[in-house]
């Protein structure tokens, strides 16, 4: 079927709620957006461009295709909206920056006895997630408290029905063992949802629950059980002696305020549960130079609380939100109650938003302060390895390389690029060898130096008879300094395929493993960077990231082929189940440890096909 173009696309759209994704030439989403009628919202970009911001000016000029998903509601629309920006972070679109690498506290409750741990990765898994947090430390602290307060397993396997006996926490009084069967399950349970009342910032409403059981308990002379609820109701109570009373009015409230400098915002939330200040967060943004704080806040608190478990019954706001009846019914939804959003003129309120406001202007001054002191050490690091190495130009573009592999199997190559000092993961890329056989580094290197720069070549020709535009070249732009992991030989071999290629004016240096000396092309003396210069650490950064990347890539490679080599040997195991059973389990030592009943859950077995897969790792031990 052919593919319509845009302005076909464009006439067809519907006149219904959903989300539109504009694309790049390069296929990329580089916006995402909703709509109550995609019809006229999506039409309303390609009409008269007077009245747009140069941001969506850019916008549109860029936009060579758009996709679009109808929803029923303009709610779900916006769900939708918000869980997209997160999984694609297009350019055009206000997002919380390194979101992806926040910790979240994660409950497990996809599995018979939850475990409770720190992530920074947050998948649909059943499981449950709070946070985000922005201090690493402090929720490390927080889960030390649960874990002294609450004996909750934290043995690292889903499934601890098949274990003979308890582990050593179960002696000290760290764990309930639910592994041999020690404590039921819904006793466990329990419990774990009063990790989660304390994880949502209710302690109080914890500590009556707990005291309403502890009394009981002593009533029913069972004393040993009211004595453990009697410590864990004092740990939480120290915990709750630190909190400050900010509000009267003792009710569960969120405060979201901002600051702004140029294209970089901070927004501050602070938890107030209770009355009391349990805690706050900074969040930095970027892409914000053309907003007003409206538009600031209603971006902030659409990315911010479809990740957040517990919704707070009133969010106090700076400023009004631009889409806050859809926000309001998308919040009470997921709440499962009332949920008000308030932008407060005077009293106690509007002090708790300048408290906020002056926090998010102190965060955003020390992310601005730590920003350049960071542009300030690349910038000296550049500049130092231009006069070590005597370039003629300021090294914008370093490309470094390096071969992994175990006695010549499973051979490969990386190449990795740093532009103004910083890693460029997109620009990244990995070489499986194919022309040579056994433990050859300098013939795989000068292979993958090859396929590199052939390539520039090819692309490089393209772009000047027209044929490709520059946008979608992944190789034409040549890098200002490569770096060669690896001795003199190395060197050696890379050089003689630039120099074939025609690429001898690109400045080349070997990177010796043992002392971290740099040796130049026609120099028996090495170059000898200053032991802590900012030059220095930037070519280990350097060369350590292409050493691992190059390395995840072998051991990818080589746990393929070791997966294949086991499952091919079992019997009925084709393909599609082979790949429905790592899916499934993750790991071949999950997959030794898993009962029949287990591996009939898979999808595609059936029992006879389980205890063939079970009695073939039997046999195996």
């Amino acid at each position: 079927m052919k593919k319509l173009d845009l302005a076909e696309k464009l006439k067809r759209l519907p006149d219904s709620p959903g989300v539109y994704l504009f694309k790049n030439g390069a296929g990329d989403i580089i916006y995402v957006g909703k709509a109550v009628s995609l019809k006229n919202r999506v039409r309303s970009y390609f009409q008269s461009t007077r009245n747009h911001s140069p941001k969506v000016t850019s916008l549109v000029s860029q936009i060579a295709d758009l996709e679009y998903i109808l929803t029923d509601t303009e709610v779900e629309a916006l769900i939708l909206e918000c869980n997209l920006i997160k999984k694609h972070r297009p350019r055009y679109n206000v997002r919380l920056v390194d979101d992806k690498t926040y910790p979240y506290v994660k409950v497990t409750f996809d599995e018979k006895f939850p475990r409770l741990f720190m992530t920074r990765k947050v998948i649909r898994d059943g499981a449950r997630y709070y946070g985000p947090y922005t201090d690493a430390g402090a929720l490390r602290e927080t889960l030390s408290i649960l874990k002294k307060t609450f004996p909750i397993r934290s043995c690292k396997q889903k499934s601890v029905d098949r274990q003979n006996r308890p582990c050593l926490n179960h002696h000290i009084g760290r764990c309930l063992a639910p592994c041999s069967g020690e404590v039921d399950p819904q006793i466990y349970t329990e419990m774990i949802n009063n990790v989660c009342m304390f994880l949502e910032g209710r302690q109080e409403d914890l500590v009556k629950h707990l005291t309403i059981r502890m009394e009981e308990a002593a009533q029913d002379l069972r004393f040993e059980e009211a004595a453990n609820l009697r410590d864990q109701i004092r740990s939480i109570e120290k915990v709750v002696e630190k909190q400050k009373i900010v509000s009267a009015e003792l009710t569960d409230q969120d405060v979201v305020a901002s600051a702004r400098e140029g294209e970089i915002a901070c927004v501050s939330v602070f938890f107030i549960r209770g009355g009391k200040l349990l805690g706050r967060e900074h969040f930095i943004l970027d892409e914000t130079a053309e907003m007003d704080e409206s538009e600031l806040l209603t971006a902030f608190v659409k990315q911010y609380y479809i990740q957040v478990e517990y919704i707070p019954k009133e969010i106090l706001l700076s400023s009004s939100l631009n889409e806050e009846d859809v926000i309001t019914k998308w919040l009470e939804r997921k709440r499962g109650s009332k949920v008000r959003l308030k932008v407060p003129q005077r009293g106690e309120k509007v002090k708790l938003l300048e408290m906020a406001e002056k926090n998010a202007a102190e965060e955003l001054a020390q992310h601005r302060a730590q920003e350049e002191q960071a542009r300030l050490k690349l910038q000296s690091a550049l500049l130092g390895l231009k006069e070590y190495l005597e370039l003629a130009a300021l090294p914008r573009r370093i490309e470094c390389y390096d071969i992994s592999n175990i006695q010549g199997t499973e051979s490969v190559g990386s190449m990795v690029v740093f532009v103004d000092g910083k890693p460029r993961n997109d620009l990244y890329r990995r070489f499986k060898i194919k022309t040579v056989e056994g433990p050859n580094d300098f013939a795989s290197m000068q292979e993958i130096i090859k396929r590199r720069f052939s390539r520039a070549l090819k692309e490089i020709e393209a772009i000047e008879q027209g044929k490709m535009d520059r946008i979608n070249a992944k190789f034409a732009e040549l890098p200002s300094l490569v770096i060669i992991d690896g001795g003199k030989g190395q060197l050696n071999a890379a050089r003689e395929v630039m120099y074939e290629l025609g690429f001898k004016p690109i400045p080349t240096f070997g990177l010796a493993k043992e002392h971290e000396y740099l040796f130049g092309e026609g120099n028996p003396e090495p170059v000898i960077l200053p032991r802590n210069s900012e030059s220095l650490y930037l070519v280990q950064r350097i060369r350590d990231e292409a050493h691992r990347f190059a390395i995840t890539y072998h051991r990818n490679l080589r746990g393929k082929r070791s997966l294949k080599s086991i499952l091919d040997d079992i019997p009925g195991i084709g393909v599609k189940r082979r790949k429905a059973l790592m899916e499934h389990f993750r790991s071949i030592a999950a997959i030794r440890k898993a009962a029949v009943e287990e591996l009939a859950e898979v999808p595609g077995f059936n029992r006879i096909v389980a205890e063939t897969v079970y009695e073939y790792f039997q046999q195996e031990e």
